[in-house]
């Protein structure tokens, strides 16, 4: 069974799946590099949350510094990724039958003290992202430096996922509530999300 296919039958069962090495290390260094790079040439900006009108920056609630991925730039790295998840697309289609179209994806860097509060990825008025996808390019992590990603997996329960690099984490958009817990040192991701085709 493939690494895609593992992880749609996890979705399946469960919602969510974790699959640890999704990336080769030599790509998780690359991509690392490079998001440290954006947010040293100052590429990285203050995330906001909301949309609209009432889209805006509150550090309170979300402390991350984010970069989009350009996809007429995309470097060795990143396109290998883009296949990778392009693989999990068509193997999540076939057996979860959910209409993924398009993907978009963000650097993340949350300085340390920083988190996201509890939320969902899916806007109100807007159904369109359909699997949250996170794939942390952290060095050495432990438990201890934080920044776990807190999935609220049921009523009164969760699953905290250490964010260890090369871990790639999915879950339906629509489902899950989470969160970042406070990081005690940076920590640095690609975050994104599968979309539906537009009605």
């Amino acid at each position: 069974m493939s690494s895609a296919e593992r992880l749609a039958a996890s979705v399946e069962a469960d919602g969510y799946a974790i699959a640890p090495a999704f990336v080769p290390s030599g790509d998780l260094r690359a991509l690392r590099a490079h998001a440290l790079q954006l947010d040293a040439d100052a590429r990285l900006h203050a995330a906001a949350v909301g949309r609209g009108s009432r889209r805006a920056v509150d550090a309170t609630l979300r402390g991350d510094r984010i970069a989009w991925l350009e996809h007429d730039a995309a470097s060795a790295a990143e396109q290998r990724v883009r296949l990778a998840l392009e693989e999990l697309r068509l193997v999540m289609n076939r057996r979860l039958a959910l209409g993924l179209f398009e993907f978009e994806a963000h650097y993340a860097l949350y300085p340390p003290g920083a988190g996201y509060a509890r939320h969902r990825d899916r806007f109100r008025d807007d159904d369109a992202r359909v699997l949250s996808c996170v794939l942390y390019l952290n060095h050495a992590w432990s438990a201890a430096d934080g920044g776990a990603l807190r999935l609220h997996v049921a009523e009164n329960a969760v699953r905290d996922i250490v964010p260890h690099g090369g871990t790639l984490v999915v879950f339906l958009s629509e489902r899950f509530e989470h969160e970042v817990l406070p990081t005690a040192r940076a920590r640095v991701s690609l975050a994104g999300w599968f979309r539906r085709r537009a009605a």
